[in-house]
């Protein structure tokens, strides 16, 4: 096995709701969700992509957004989503995006096309010429319609933007941490113990908007080898993250922030609230987490 390439994504990054109130981009939410992650260990945020409601903001919001949370001199670094089925809008909206120097970009393949890998290959080499900040690869088949193969995001890793995949498939996920030519970032959340025990370096997981310390800290149990604490904290979890995607993300993430008064619970239309039902079984859930000890012995 090769070694991995060393990676500026590592440990757990948020793919970050979009607060909303009154139809409008909540900015203030923004800021203070910014601070209450980067306070809980979480290693960067990522801005606009499936759970952030990406594509139903325009690049006037986004922008809004980006200036908001930047303004904190102790911001988390940012990467910014860019996905859409147009090559040339993808590649334009990076070059307006590209003067605020995100940590990079995670970008999909175009979804409802389903284009061939050579069409995958084009699409994202045009999108290397529109940036020099890192891209991340996003093998999303159930949002994009379409699978990259290994062997594509292996020809893609030989250009110089391209280090890092979010990945969903586990099985993929376990073949690219051992292939070692590019970094792996889970995106499977309840893959996510596993990842991290077989060496994995980071995860973009959208179930950690919810008592994210826990996952910083399963993660660094993982990493130092206490396998048997990390399931321990890891078990309780796991029936929430279950229903954080039983109905459209990212409806039940808003409500469960909402139900912490962290957020209003309001999507962009057409999407909508998670149903009575799902947050009256998502609070307790929660009340099954809050209930576990956090903190475990390790020796």
């Amino acid at each position: 096995m090769d070694t991995p390439r060393k990676t500026a994504f590592e440990g757990i990054w948020l793919p970050m709701v979009t607060p909303m109130r009154g139809g409008y981009v909540d900015l203030d939410a923004a800021q203070a969700l910014a601070r209450y992650y980067r306070n809980a260990g979480i290693a960067g945020l990522v801005l606009f992509g499936s759970t952030g409601e990406g594509n139903l903001l325009s690049v006037p919001e986004k922008v809004d957004m980006i200036e908001a949370i930047s303004s904190d001199p102790h911001a988390l670094p940012l990467v910014f989503g860019a996905g859409g089925v147009d090559t040339r809008g993808v590649a334009t909206a990076i070059r307006r995006l590209d003067k605020y120097q995100p940590a990079g970009y995670l970008v999909p393949p175009p979804y409802y096309l389903g284009p061939s890998q050579a069409g995958i290959l084009w699409h994202y080499r045009q999108i290397a010429w529109a940036t020099q900040r890192p891209i991340i690869l996003y093998n999303i088949p159930k949002r994009t319609g379409v699978t990259m193969t290994v062997e594509t995001m292996e020809a893609l890793a030989a250009l110089p933007n391209f280090s890092a995949v979010k990945e969903c498939n586990p099985a993929v996920l376990a073949a690219l941490n051992r292939r070692g030519t590019l970094t792996p970032l889970c995106g499977e959340d309840m893959a996510l113990l596993d990842h991290f025990l077989a060496g994995g370096l980071g995860a973009i997981p959208a179930a950690a908007h919810v008592y994210p310390e826990r996952y910083v800290e399963v993660m660094q149990l993982a990493r130092d080898g206490h396998a048997d604490a990390a399931r321990e904290l890891f078990e309780p979890l796991r029936g929430l993250i279950r229903l954080l995607f039983t109905e459209s993300n990212p409806a039940p993430i808003k409500r469960a922030l909402s139900m912490q008064g962290l957020i209003t619970d309001e999507l962009r239309m057409p999407m909508t609230s998670a149903s009575r039902e799902l947050g009256q079984r998502l609070q307790r859930a929660m009340n099954v987490v809050q209930g576990s000890p956090r903190r475990l012995q390790t020796a």
